[in-house]
């Protein structure tokens, strides 16, 4: 083989490498954010913040007091239904009394032991009303939003903050018809967003089974008009990621990111 054929031949093979580079397969990732379940804390009754305990960002544990609201009234209820039992306990030993030594007949005494546990039950209900004017955390994590101040009026069932438990934050991102074969609920994928670790993952936990089109609201590079389908996962290291962060999802960890520049 002459020198020039040679050369020839090293070109060609320098050439077919090239190719095989610029057709290896990258990976685009699908486009996501991250969202919680937030927990959210609210009276039973309405009433006036009198106390706030916490600020937004503080962490916070299990049956830690984070708000008080006024309970003037449920204090009144209480003392009322105190006294009514009061009475109800002294009829109720009047007719005993007279029943033992016969005076006093069993109709008497029945409905005696009935209006005292009427008045026992009105005292229970009384006592936790007033105990539930307080506001405990029902759980560990950290407190995401207020939505009430000391001083204003809170309706019942009105949220007077959120919280925000580690273990509720999700990553959500949508995945074409075509992709869906390649997913199970517990694969684990790659998670990547704007100046976070390199080692963020995170494990599929729901996949929807009805489609829909593309949401306005995903955060994608191309526009598609076509189906997709909601996939949702647990993130191994949620204090890593913020709500409401863009994401990208990878589900090949070995597979070269595309170049988004």
């Amino acid at each position: 083989m002459t020198s020039s054929r040679m050369m020839k031949l090293m070109a060609l093979l320098a050439l077919a490498v090239a190719l095989a580079g610029c057709k290896e397969k990258r990976d685009p990732g699908f486009q996501g954010w991250v969202e919680a379940d937030m927990i959210f804390v609210s009276p039973d009754e309405s009433g006036r913040v009198v106390k706030l305990n916490v600020r937004e960002g503080d962490e916070i544990k299990p049956g830690d007091l984070i708000y008080s609201v006024d309970d003037d009234l449920q204090k009144a209820d209480l003392n009322q239904n105190n006294a009514t039992l009061a009475n109800a306990q002294q009829t109720y030993e009047r007719a005993a009394s007279l029943r033992g030594t016969g005076a006093g007949t069993q109709a008497n005494l029945d409905s005696a032991v009935s209006a005292l546990r009427v008045a026992e039950a009105r005292v229970n209900t009384s006592q936790t009303r007033l105990d539930r004017r307080k506001g405990f955390a029902p759980i560990a994590g950290a407190i995401q939003q207020i939505y009430f101040r000391e001083g204003e009026m809170v309706a019942a069932q009105r949220p007077v903050l959120s919280i925000m438990p580690p273990g509720n934050m999700k990553l959500r991102f949508f995945v074409p018809e075509t992709e869906l074969p390649k997913l199970a609920i517990g694969d684990e994928v790659r998670v990547t967003c704007d100046n976070c670790a390199a080692d963020l993952t995170a494990k599929i936990y729901f996949i929807a089974t009805t489609a829909e089109y593309t949401p306005p609201v995903i955060y994608s590079l191309d526009e598609r008009n076509k189906l997709v389908y909601l996939i949702q996962a647990r993130p191994s290291r949620p204090d890593a990621l913020r709500v409401g962060q863009p994401i990208s999802v990878y589900l090949h960890a070995r597979t070269p990111v595309a170049d988004r520049r």
